[in-house]
């Protein structure tokens, strides 16, 4: 699979598969092409050549609206189209309809139910009525995952889920994604810079390197100094501690 944008190869020559149960980290420098694997995986971007097939469906064969009910996409992308004045549960309601706002659609006490669950499930119990652009960086991101697990999704992706985020929110939203990971959701995909932010559980690992795979398989033999060396380009140094991951540069 390839995307071509502007008279170059984005992503080229991706062969990659994701299977049920799996928890898999897309790791790579700036440009490496991690954002667009996941909007490809979303339905929301269309390969240039080769085919893409999501919960058995491909790509430009089936209606993506109705395919993208069966997946959760969490982007900061999406946090700008949100209305900063809906309430944190209408935002997370929505979802249902695959919309952005509940003003057009009609829901049952129980659809208001579970998205109350769902904020619970994410630390926010009693953020209901707290306005989404009342929400601090951290505390918006809870609530757009929130959103993504409104319909049950048998594939959740995940952008930069931890992007911007001080070290406490971070580690608090890791924790959850722990517990998200060892749940009931067929598959997660997390894209992340920083080892740091890949949450304990994930058990698979993709690097990419301008916009081609330079390894991927069991998290520990592809999450290693000399792959993320050759990914970003100068010596590096990768620990692995009770199913967390760091780098930093080599001692000289």
């Amino acid at each position: 699979m390839g995307v071509r944008r502007e008279g170059r190869w984005i992503l080229d020559r991706i062969d990659w598969a994701v299977d049920a149960g799996q928890r898999w980290a897309v790791v790579g420098p700036n440009g490496s092409g991690k954002t667009t694997v996941v909007r490809v995986a979303s339905t929301y971007l269309w390969p240039s050549r080769g085919s893409v097939t999501v919960l058995g469906e491909t790509i430009g064969r089936t209606d993506a609206r109705e395919l993208r009910r069966r997946i959760g996409y969490v982007s900061s992308a999406l946090a700008p189209e949100i209305d900063p004045a809906l309430p944190a549960i209408d935002v997370v309601i929505s979802a249902r309809h695959a919309a952005l706002a509940p003003w057009w659609s009609r829901f049952e006490a129980e659809d208001r139910d579970r998205a109350a669950a769902g904020l619970a499930r994410l630390g926010l119990a009693g953020f209901e009525a707290r306005t989404f652009g009342s929400l601090s960086s951290g505390e918006a991101g809870r609530v757009l995952i929130a959103r993504t697990l409104m319909t049950e999704p048998e594939l959740l992706l995940l952008d930069e889920p931890a992007a911007g985020l001080d070290l406490g929110a971070r580690e608090d939203l890791l924790g959850r994604l722990t517990t998200l990971a060892q749940g009931p959701i067929p598959a997660i995909v997390l894209v992340t810079h920083h080892l740091e932010e890949i949450p304990a559980g994930f058990d698979r690992a993709l690097i990419l390197r301008a916009g081609q795979v330079l390894a991927g398989g069991p998290i520990a033999g592809v999450l290693t100094s000399a792959n993320l060396g050759a990914a970003f380009g100068l010596p590096l140094e990768v620990e692995a501690r009770a199913g967390r991951y760091a780098a930093r540069a080599a001692a000289p």
